[in-house]
């Protein structure tokens, strides 16, 4: 089995660092893979740093990335998996509702001629708002990835590292890792795999946090929403047109116009609802055209730790 490369995002998450490196090693060493495990920190506001920096001191497979700010889970990774050295890479999160014991099951998945494997929960874990936006998440993913396996995604990814190279000159403030992956592969697949009870602190992923996330993916990777505005526009032209034949028909059956300032008053409100609807949704791609053009960094390092040895690294 080929070596691979283990990539933790971790905000907050100072209490459960220690028992996930534990359990990765543990399954690493059981499986025989050579791997290293590159802890992202993503500013967080506990001391995960200083335990970052003790767990390399203290395994030499570890190396850690401390994150200028805060730039969220997607970009932390997207850091994490272009430092990765090893032919297969591992995302997982800090949390451990995702055992590190069901890597082997990934993998063996994987051998089987595919590029992308995700760990798809049995029965995820989270609150009824939290569920609703997750599910909202994906079917926005959906859209964006073009994948049938756009439902069954998660944070638990197995891939082949090869496939960054399809994404190596990507820059931007919005990143999402699995319509990324796309760019470079078709062959996905999924298995199934337990999901518990997070045993440390709380969700840094909201209702809100999902959404605007599932917003991002689709005007980011994705032209569904100008094709709606543009069903809707033809759409609300027809009504129009209707209306117009209406008023005709009736004047020239009965000879008098359509009464009713409310009807006419209602149109007028569809319509205008409509082009306010319409623009909005350009608004959002001018917006991200205007980001893309100002050439943000996905992420900026702040440091990078390995093998107990200090290495400050500016932008990347």
């Amino acid at each position: 089995m080929q070596a691979v490369s283990v990539v933790v995002p971790v905000y907050n998450s100072e209490t459960s660092l220690d028992e996930l490196v534990a359990r990765l090693d543990a399954v690493l060493k059981q499986q025989k893979l050579a791997a290293e495990v590159i802890l992202v920190n993503d500013a967080s506001r506990d001391g995960s740093w200083d335990k970052i920096m003790s767990l390399c001191e203290r395994y030499a497979f570890v190396q850690g990335v401390n994150m200028m700010r805060n730039y969220g889970q997607h970009n932390a990774l997207l850091c994490g998996i272009r430092l990765a050295r090893n032919e297969v890479t591992i995302t997982i999160d800090d949390d451990l509702q995702h055992p590190p014991e069901e890597i082997p099951k990934m993998l063996a998945e994987l051998e089987q001629g595919f590029d992308v494997v995700y760990g798809t929960p049995l029965a995820e874990r989270h609150g009824f708002l939290r569920d609703i936006a997750s599910k909202v998440t994906k079917i926005a993913l959906q859209d964006a990835m073009g994948a049938k396996t756009a439902r069954r995604v998660s944070a638990f990814r197995v891939f082949r590292t090869q496939l960054r190279d399809a994404f190596a000159t990507y820059q931007g403030p919005f990143v999402s890792i699995d319509v990324l992956l796309t760019w470079g592969s078709t062959r996905f697949s999924s298995v199934e795999v337990k999901h518990v009870e997070r045993p440390y602190g709380v969700s840094n992923y909201t209702f809100r946090k999902l959404l605007i996330h599932a917003m991002n993916m689709v005007t980011g990777f994705s032209v569904l929403p100008l094709q709606l505005a543009s069903l809707m526009g033809f759409a609300m032209t027809f009504f129009g047109l209707g209306v117009l034949a209406l008023v005709f028909i009736r004047f020239a059956i009965y000879g008098h116009k359509v009464p009713g300032f409310s009807f006419l008053a209602s149109i007028i409100t569809i319509f205008s609802g409509a082009q306010m609807f319409a623009m909005g949704i350009m608004g959002e791609y001018l917006a991200r055209m205007h980001f893309r053009s100002q050439e943000r960094p996905a992420y900026t390092v702040r440091e990078h730790v390995a093998v107990g040895s200090r290495q400050p690294q500016g932008r990347i």
